[in-house]
C-alpha cells in the first residue's frame, strides 16, 4: 500500500489489536485495515497460487503435424519389447529380468520417408495398469501385440479394456506367426468375443501379421501406424512454453532425480524453468532415447530432464513457468496439500469411526518397499494392496525410491516388518543395523514372485487353518441313569456315524450345550467303535456330563489344520 508500517501498527492499536510490526494478521483485519486507508482490495484464495492447467487450443496457424505417439500393449511374454526392438532395429530386451520390462521405455524411430513415430513399451503386468491407466492419456494410438499361438489372455483383455476406455484407435498386431503352432486366424476369432472387429472380419479395426524374430510384416505395421495417424490429423504447436507429461522417475545415483517426459506441445529447452507435480527445478541436460544430449525437444518427442528438486510422480504433468520463484511456490503449495490430504483422515462421524474400527481388526502384515523407479514403486505398492483379505492386511509402512536405507531400516524394525528391495540393495550401515534389530531383507526383480511370496509370507503369519468336517449326527431318544450320579443316553443315528474316538457335541434348539468326548458307545450291552445312520446305541460322556434332555442332538466331528493359501 506504501504506506509507513508504523502507521498501520498505531491503526490496529485503535481498533484494539496490539501487535508488533513483524506479525502477521487474519484477513478480515487485513482488509478492515486497507479500506481504513482508502485501498482497493482483491482477496486472492490459496489455491491461485497453483498453476491451472492450460486448456486453451492454440490458434490453427501455429499448429504443425507432429509424430503419432504409440502406445504398444499386450500380455506378458507376447513380444511386445522384441517388437519394438524389431521396429528400432536395435537391442533392449537382453537386460531383462523374466523377460518383463521394468523401466516404461519411450523411443522415437525415423522411419525410411524421414518421419517420425514415438512408441512408448508399457510393463505388460498388472500391476502397471495404473501407470497405463494414466500413460494412456498421452497415447494416440494403440498396438495391440497378441501372440498368434497363445491368443487372449488376462492382459491382452485388459489392454482391450483400457484402449476403449481411453477412446484411442487401436491396431492388432499378432506376433510369431513364424511358429508353427501360430493360428492368427483363431485370434481374429477371439478378438470378436471382446467387439474388436478386424478389417477381414467385416469391422474397422486394423491387424497385422508380425515376426518379430524374423523382422516380417513390420513395414505394413509401420504402414498402418502412420495411416491411421494421418486419419487423425495430429498437430500440435511447437512455438509456445512446453508442456509434458512424466512417463517414469528415478533416482540416479550419479545424475541425482531423472525423469521421462514426453512433450505434449510447445519446445522445451535446456534452462527452462518448470513445475512438474510438486517438484520444480531448470533444465540442466536433456537426453534422447539414444542416450545423446541435445538441445531442445519438441511436440511428441520423449526426452530423459536432469535437474529436478526430487522425483516426481509417473503421470504428473510438467509445465514451464516465468521464472525460479513461481516454480518454487507452486511445487510448495502443491506439496502442501498432497500433505494435507496424508494428515487429515479423521473419521467423519460415529458410524464411519466405528466401521474404520471394524476395518482395523484384520491383522496386518507390515511391509517397507523399496525400487528403483517411482513407477516400479507404485505398481508393486498397488499390487501389494490387492493381495489382503478379511483376515490379513497387507500394510506398505514406507515406500520410496532407491537403495535400502538405515531409516528404511528403523522404520521396519519398529514393527517387524520385513523390507522388500526391488532392484535395489541396502548400504553397509543398513546392513549393520538391520542385523542389530534382526530386520528380514528379500530382493526381487520380477514382480509376480513378490507378490507370490508376500501372500505366502501372510498366509504362513495367520498360521494353520481350522476346517471341522461334521461326521455323524443322532438325535437323543431317551435318558437314563448310568451308575451312581452318571447319565446315559439313547440315540438314533440319523446322519453318518458316531464314532467314539471322535469329539462330539450336544445341541439344544441349535445352541451348543455340552462340548467334550463320548466316554463309551454301546449296542446292546456291546462296547463298540461306530454306530451308522439308522442304528440305535446308547452313549455315556466324559466330565460325568448329566444335563442331557430327550430331543437333543449330538454331532461327532474332525477338526483338520490346513496351512492357509491367501
Amino acid at each position: 500500500m506504501a504506506e509507513k508500517g508504523s502507521d498501520l501498527v498505531k491503526a490496529l492499536f485503535k481498533m484494539g489489536s496490539p501487535v508488533t510490526i513483524t506479525q502477521t494478521i487474519d484477513q478480515d483485519t487485513a482488509e478492515l485495515l486497507v479500506t481504513e486507508f482508502g485501498h482497493n482490495i482483491l482477496r486472492v484464495s490459496e489455491s491461485d497460487i497453483d498453476i491451472a492447467h492450460d486448456t486453451s487450443e492454440d490458434p490453427e496457424d501455429q499448429l504443425q503435424p507432429r509424430p503419432p505417439v504409440v502406445t504398444i500393449m499386450g500380455h506378458v511374454d507376447h513380444g511386445k519389447t522384441s517388437l519394438l526392438d524389431a521396429l528400432r532395429g536395435t537391442d533392449v530386451v537382453k537386460g531383462e529380468a523374466g523377460g518383463i520390462t521394468q523401466h516404461i521405455g519411450a523411443y522415437q524411430v525415423t522411419l525410411k520417408d524421414k518421419s517420425k513415430v514415438t512408441f512408448l513399451d508399457t510393463p505388460g503386468h498388472e500391476a502397471f495398469s495404473e501407470m497405463r491407466a494414466r500413460g494412456a492419456n498421452v497415447t494416440d494410438i494403440v498396438v495391440l501385440v497378441v501372440a498368434a499361438n497363445d491368443g487372449l489372455m488376462p492382459q491382452t483383455i485388459e489392454a482391450i479394456n483400457h484402449t476403449k476406455a481411453a477412446g484411442v484407435p487401436m491396431i492388432v498386431a499378432i506376433n510369431k506367426v513364424d511358429l508353427d503352432s501360430a493360428n492368427p486366424q483363431r485370434v481374429r476369432e477371439r478378438l470378436l468375443e471382446h467387439e474388436v472387429m478386424v478389417e477381414e472380419m467385416g469391422g474397422e479395426v486394423q491387424d497385422v501379421e508380425v515376426s518379430a524374430l524374423k523382422k516380417t510384416g513390420l513395414d505394413q505395421l509401420i504402414e498402418k501406424i502412420q495411416l491411421q495417424a494421418e486419419l487423425l490429423e495430429l498437430r500440435a504447436n511447437p512455438n509456445r512454453e512446453a508442456e509434458g507429461t512424466v512417463i517414469e522417475a528415478k533416482l540416479d545415483k550419479g545424475r541425482g532425480p531423472v525423469a521421462t517426459i514426453l512433450v505434449n506441445r510447445g519446445t522445451l529447452k535446456v534452462g527452462d524453468v518448470f513445475v512438474v507435480g510438486a517438484e520444480s527445478g531448470k533444465i540442466r541436460a536433456l537426453v534422447d532415447d539414444k542416450g545423446r544430449q541435445i538441445k531442445e525437444a519438441g511436440p511428441a518427442m520423449p526426452v530423459e530432464i536432469l535437474g529436478l528438486s526430487g522425483v516426481p510422480m509417473a503421470g504428473d504433468p510438467l509445465q514451464v513457468v516465468e521464472n525460479e520463484a513461481r516454480a518454487r511456490e507452486v511445487a510448495e503449495y502443491r506439496a502442501g496439500v498432497i500433505q494435507n490430504k496424508r494428515t487429515t483422515n479423521a473419521p467423519a462421524s460415529l458410524e464411519s469411526m466405528f466401521s474404520a474400527l471394524k476395518e482395523k481388526q484384520a491383522m496386518e502384515y507390515p511391509l517397507v518397499v523399496k525400487a528403483d523407479t517411482q513407477g516400479t514403486v507404485e505398481a508393486i505398492v498397488a499390487a501389494i494392496n490387492k493381495i489382503s483379505t478379511d483376515d490379513i492386511k497387507a500394510r506398505v509402512l514406507h515406500a520410496g525410491v532407491g537403495g535400502i536405507t538405515e531409516s528404511d531400516v528403523n522404520a521396519a524394525a519398529a514393527s517387524g516388518a520385513p523390507i522388500i528391495g526391488f532392484n535395489v540393495r541396502p548400504n553397509a550401515k543398513a546392513r549393520e543395523i538391520a542385523d542389530r534389530h534382526k530386520v528380514a531383507f528379500k530382493y526381487y526383480d520380477v514382480i509376480y514372485e513378490l507378490t507370490d511370496e508376500i501372500r505366502a509370507g501372510m498366509a504362513g503369519q495367520l498360521g494353520p487353518e481350522a476346517f471341522e468336517t461334521v461326521v455323524g449326527r443322532a438325535e437323543i431318544k431317551e435318558v437314563f441313569s448310568a451308575g451312581k450320579h452318571g447319565k446315559a443316553a439313547g440315540l438314533l443315528v440319523t446322519e453318518g456315524a458316531i464314532r467314539k474316538a471322535l469329539k462330539a457335541r450336544i445341541t439344544r434348539e441349535d445352541v451348543i450345550i455340552y462340548q467334550g468326548e463320548i466316554a463309551s458307545l454301546r449296542r446292546f450291552k456291546d462296547d463298540v467303535p461306530e454306530v451308522r445312520a439308522g442304528l440305535e446305541c446308547g452313549v455315556t460322556f466324559t466330565q460325568n456330563f448329566t444335563d442331557i434332555k430327550a430331543g437333543d442332538y449330538l454331532e461327532t466331528f474332525e477338526v483338520e489344520m490346513r496351512e492357509r493359501t491367501l
